[in-house]
């Protein structure tokens, strides 16, 4: 019989064990299911939510910004939900970051938007602990105990028998403190109080701005033998300072001057995260496309982008690209008119020696080229009689649509230099000037060379030009260049003679 009445008694507390869990079951789904909870009076419904296979997406603008859409899956229950989102960049700008479920977006709502960024340290910890007990060791091996009173330079300790320690911080090998204090965490952390209407895997997408992330474009360009022609390579360098790391990114650069607000960084998010929604099928290369006023640079693959690492992405290569290599005397190029009437007789007279290089470049199809070309350094390289490449000067372009016209200016000529001098300067009348000035480069070279003289009539808006030698172009409002044909081993003289009228 007692076998029996054991049986019997452990069947009945079996059956009281699963009512009793069915009921608990029970009250926990009916407690979630009240949406808009009270988490203070309910504090168990908050699930520490934690990101799983994150998928980003990284669009650099070359002003040090970038935006981050990062995609990741969250286990949710029905009600009010604590959700931690790690891994963001530590300058994210928290104001920017915009939440959004992908799975449910109706019945989701974000109650509450924090960002932690009290990160750990050592410091952060003494601080923590002042007027709390710590314990450390010295050096030396030297093991002591108590109440922390200040730890900004030295170490003051008081024992429990009211004594006080001074120990200096350079002789601490060791701090030992009881727990992590609330309040400090390992990283920059994004969290959120959510309000789910079901219980269920979400996927949601969390966008925001981050500094500290740039690109800009590189240009290598080797010139041929004559100089008519040349190969040209161009490379997305992206430079991430930004804090965090993006794995298998779906990268994409935006080439132009966007507006940003500052400090505040606002930036119409909605357009660019539209845009970043449809993705093309990844492909090989780079593709080129325009968005809004702005160029796009799509690259057709994932790409890694770590923490405090320089990358290059070829985007661009052409060869045997046409291009005419010409030289510039402009002897007084800090001349201008400034708005105001200038009859000093002495007032830019000077003159600079130096004949300019420049190499041009029409940007077109016709050319090999024919795409928006981002702004960057172009560095000129050219193969000595032994093939190996020499540079031979470099030069900063910006933004450049397509068929606009490349100019780079790469030195000085060795062999041409430049003189001009005034020869002569008088009053006419109360308001009328004439100045004569004579120009003469002189080419040390064993063969001829075209030189563009550069003048700046820089005495009043009217002038006119009473005698040349040759026709002159009128660059614009307040310049005038003529061609001058040098010989070989010879100079040319160019004299004219210009009247102000105030």
């Amino acid at each position: 019989m007692k076998p029996a009445r054991l049986i019997i008694r452990a069947g009945l507390l079996i059956a009281i064990l699963v009512v009793l869990s069915l009921t608990c079951v029970s009250f926990e789904k009916n407690l979630g299911s009240a949406a808009g909870a009270d988490t203070s009076r309910w504090p168990g419904l908050v699930s520490d939510a934690r990101a799983q296979g994150p998928t980003v997406e990284l669009t650099v603008y070359n002003q040090n910004i970038a935006l981050v859409r990062d995609t990741r899956s969250f286990e949710l229950k029905r009600g009010v939900n604590q959700v931690q989102f790690s891994d963001v960049a530590a300058q994210i700008d928290p104001t920017s970051v915009l939440f959004r479920s992908l799975s449910d977006p109706e019945g989701t709502t974000v109650l509450e938007q924090n960002y932690e960024y009290d990160i750990v340290g050592s410091q952060k910890l003494m601080q923590k602990y002042v007027d709390q007990e710590i314990e450390l060791i010295t050096q030396d091996g030297s093991s002591y105990q108590g109440i922390l009173l200040s730890g900004s330079d030295d170490i003051i300790l008081q024992g429990k028998d009211g004594g006080v320690t001074v120990i200096r911080l350079d002789q601490v090998r060791q701090f030992n403190f009881p727990e992590l204090p609330e309040g400090l965490i390992t990283r920059p952390t994004l969290v959120w109080l959510i309000d789910a209407q079901r219980s269920e895997t979400q996927e949601v997408a969390v966008t925001y701005m981050t500094n500290g992330v740039n690109w800009h474009a590189d240009y290598v360009v080797q010139l041929n033998k004559d100089d008519t022609a040349l190969d040209l390579n161009g490379w997305i360098t992206l430079d991430n300072r930004s804090g965090a790391t993006y794995t298998d990114a779906k990268l994409k650069l935006i080439a132009g001057d966007i507006h940003v607000v500052l400090p505040e960084m606002v930036y119409a998010r909605e357009m660019v995260e539209e845009d970043m929604m449809a993705m093309p099928t990844a492909a090989p290369g780079v593709e080129e496309r325009e968005l809004f006023e702005y160029h796009l640079y799509d690259v057709q693959r994932p790409v890694t982008v770590r923490d405090n690492q320089t990358k290059q992405i070829e985007f661009i290569s052409a060869a045997e690209v046409p291009t005419q290599k010409f030289f510039v005397y402009d002897g007084a190029s800090g001349l201008g008119f400034y708005g105001w009437f200038n009859d000093d007789p002495g007032y830019g007279s000077y003159s600079d020696p130096d004949v300019n290089i420049y190499l041009e470049i029409q940007n077109e199809e016709t050319a090999g080229l024919g795409i928006p070309l981002p702004a960057g350094r172009v560095r000129v390289y050219k193969a000595d009689v032994d093939d190996s490449l020499q540079s031979i000067g470099e030069d900063q372009i910006d933004h450049t649509p397509k068929n606009e016209t490349v100019r780079l200016y790469l030195g000085n000529a060795f062999d041409i230099v430049g003189e001009r001098r005034q020869t002569n300067f008088q009053r006419i009348g109360e308001d009328v000037i004439e100045e004569s000035y004579e120009i003469t480069v002189r080419n040390h070279k064993d063969q001829a060379a075209e030189v563009r003289v550069v003048e700046h009539l820089f005495r009043w808006s009217e002038w006119e030009i009473m005698e040349e030698c040759g026709e002159h172009t009128k660059v614009d409002q307040g310049t005038v260049e003529w061609r001058l044909q040098v010989p070989a081993n010879g100079e040319s003289t160019c004299a004219y003679t210009v009247r102000y009228e105030f």
